[in-house]
């Protein structure tokens, strides 16, 4: 018996999403810097076309930074309706060349099209197809990577971005991880390659090096992971009935709150963006947590879970309303507040959270 085929995993990620829909809907923005979100004090960066990214301007940055790293900056604000709109139609798109599609977010998902739905000779041509697929049908660019994992797709899809794609052989897969920065691996974030850095891991290379053994002794349940992929590995299958685990929309103020009137009329607006949601994708929840960020930058989170799921906005005002109101007399300004809703029911067969809208992650920017 030979080894199994090797899977044809295409990982897709449209080229600055929000910001690429504002240039499309706008001529006079193409060209130009621009930054999706509020250009407010306390403002952030959701989204930055190309044109802002030369200048180091990037999502989640503060709206005051990126104006001072970039003064000609045009700030729209977002419209997410239109964002989800338009997601819909390149989920359409993927749906026309495999029926194992898994959403990551409005803008990206893997497609695993090992079962050629399309009938194109190879992964490259159908990734070739469904970016001028999309292209044709938004008139939006979109960059993909392919490759035999979910892991190695990912890591390709940004290789050739804006408008590209990338492919990683199998024989290709573990020199390609060897020579990347450890900085680079999707899922390893800062904290964690500078935890790398001082045990003397810089590269996929250093990396391999190390046995599972003391891998998982030095990053726990998380070396098996670091381990598989050192050598190009990755299981995990393209999962299409993957559960929506929470929903949640938070909003930063323009200036520190202390009144409890400012604060509650802010998580109040979460909360309804959440109940929105609720709304269009028939999702109920038991969880409500409501987040709070201080005036210094701590974090404080309240939750309650209620034995049957949160079934109107009344309840969900209610019982965020009573989370918050667990820090008045607050001690210090309030930055920052959210809502989230989780442990939503299960879903009968066939469905699965969210159906309609792919990823969504609902948050409020300014």
């Amino acid at each position: 018996m030979g080894a199994p085929p090797h899977r044809k995993i295409i990982h897709v990620d449209m080229d600055a999403f929000y910001a690429s829909v504002e240039q499309r809907d706008d001529p006079a923005l193409r060209g130009k810097p621009v930054a999706v979100g509020h250009g407010a004090r306390r403002g952030v960066v959701a989204a930055a076309s190309y044109e802002a990214r030369r200048f180091g301007v990037r999502s989640a940055l503060p709206s005051v930074t990126a104006l001072r790293q970039c003064p000609g900056l045009i700030f729209v604000p977002p419209r997410f309706d239109v964002y989800r709109a338009v997601s819909r139609q390149v989920h359409a798109v993927f749906g026309e060349f495999s029926d194992l599609i898994e959403p990551l977010a409005l803008d990206e998902a893997y497609l695993d099209v090992t079962a050629n739905k399309a009938g194109l000779p190879t992964a490259w041509l159908t990734a070739k197809a469904i970016r001028a697929r999309i292209l044709e049908e938004t008139g939006l660019t979109a960059s993909a990577g392919v490759s035999y994992n979910k892991f190695l797709a990912k890591l390709a899809s940004g290789q050739r971005k804006p408008n590209g794609q990338f492919a990683i052989m199998p024989q290709e897969g573990e020199a390609f991880v060897a020579a990347l920065p450890v900085e680079k691996f999707h899922g390893v974030g800062p904290a964690t390659a500078a935890r790398m850095h001082a045990a003397g891991i810089r590269t996929g290379a250093d990396l391999r090096t190390w046995s599972l053994v003391d891998l998982r002794q030095r990053f726990g349940k998380a070396g098996g992971w670091y381990h598989a992929i050192a050598r190009g590995q990755d299981d995990r299958p393209v999962n299409p009935s993957r559960e929506r685990k929470s929903s949640g929309s938070e909003t930063t103020f323009d200036a520190d709150l202390t009144d409890p009137a400012g604060i509650e009329a802010g998580v109040l607006a979460m909360a309804d963006d959440v109940w929105a949601w609720c709304e269009k994708t028939g999702e109920r929840g038991r969880t409500v947590t409501v987040k709070i960020k201080w005036a210094d930058f701590q974090q404080s989170t309240r939750s309650r879970s209620a034995p049957s799921p949160v079934d109107s906005r009344a309840t969900l005002h209610e019982t965020a309303l009573g989370l918050v109101r667990g820090v008045f007399p607050p001690a210090k300004g309030v930055r920052l507040v959210g809502v989230a809703l989780s442990g939503f029911a299960a879903r009968a067969a066939g469905g699965r959270a969210g159906d309609d809208l792919p990823g969504l992650e609902l948050y409020g920017v300014g």
